[in-house]
């Protein structure tokens, strides 16, 4: 790892086709009566684009918390909390496993009940509730879609005003799904989030570097969650403690642990040296996976939003 650059990351990733996917979902607005926003539970605020709030214009949303199973329980309540005192509904959903897909079906129709009883009133009887998935790449799109359809995937037909290329997935009797790419691309707005989007694996290695990654995550784990890093590989505190009080740069200190990880798990090449990019690895997976434990980066601590 190159220490001088190790307070440095490459964060103006920003795909050009992230204006023609927003101009097809604006335009699917126009018929679609609630959106569903797709989080990852862990960093809820980092994994939220800030262009959908502008971008809904006022529709009806539900936000759904994925990957709940890997975040830290109590988070994950105070997160519910933390947008139903903003008016926003939300759930935690597991995509994985299922869990919360019927709790999630159940608060869609609740939030729609008086309009779909206006639109009864009006004669217009039996009218679905037609919905969108908003989200970012790598938070689960596919599987929530999966989950929440019961893997079927027919469509309902051609409908008035909706051209013949939209194909829409019937959820029960009262919901159905528009099935368009209803995918937005993240936007770095700090170094933190693009981080926080890495350690999760929301965006690809390849954008950021991976043993630089790493050595933040290392840096994140030592300053919030040192019991459940010594845990997994087998190190003590006073170990960590006793490194970083070495006199030298923090940044040498944190990278020292991060290899002393790496030679517990047996990352070692020729001349006894630490295979850095297979400690990153490692690490990462381990943390993306729940592994070194359920964990949640971004807590709802009201002076930080």
């Amino acid at each position: 790892m190159n220490n001088e650059n190790s307070t440095k990351t490459n964060i103006n990733w920003y795909p050009g086709h992230m204006a023609k996917t927003r101009k097809q979902i604006e335009s699917d607005l126009k018929i679609i009566d609630i959106v569903i926003e797709l989080l990852d539970a862990r960093i809820p605020i980092s994994s939220q684009n800030p262009d959908i709030a502008n971008i809904i214009k006022g529709k009806k949303k539900i936000v759904v918390l994925n990957k709940c199973d890997l975040a830290d329980e109590k988070q994950n309540q105070l997160w519910l909390r933390y947008f139903e005192k903003r008016g926003i509904p939300a759930v935690l959903t597991d995509s994985n496993s299922g869990k919360g897909i019927e709790p999630c079906i159940r608060k869609i129709e609740e939030i729609m009940n008086l309009d779909l009883q206006q639109h009864a009133d009006k004669g217009r009887i039996g009218r679905k509730i037609r919905a969108m998935i908003l989200g970012i790449p790598n938070v689960g799109k596919s599987s929530f879609i999966n989950r929440i359809s019961k893997r079927t995937t027919a469509g309902v037909g051609n409908k008035p005003g909706v051209t013949k290329q939209k194909q829409w997935i019937r959820i029960n009797e009262k919901i159905e799904l528009l099935d368009t790419p209803g995918v937005l691309w993240p936007k770095f707005e700090s170094e933190e989030v693009a981080l926080n989007l890495a350690f999760t694996g929301t965006i690809k290695e390849d954008i950021l570097e991976r043993v630089d990654i790493a050595y933040y995550l290392t840096k994140f784990l030592i300053e919030n969650h040192k019991t459940k890093l010594c845990e997994r590989y087998k190190i003590t505190e006073e170990f960590i403690e006793e490194k970083m009080k070495q006199e030298q740069p923090e940044n040498e200190n944190i990278y020292e642990i991060m290899l002393a990880i790496g030679r517990k798990r047996g990352c070692i090449i020729s001349g006894g040296n630490i295979d850095e990019e297979k400690t990153a690895r490692i690490l990462l997976d381990e943390f993306k996976n729940g592994i070194i434990g359920k964990i949640t980066i971004e807590c709802p601590i009201e002076n930080v939003f």
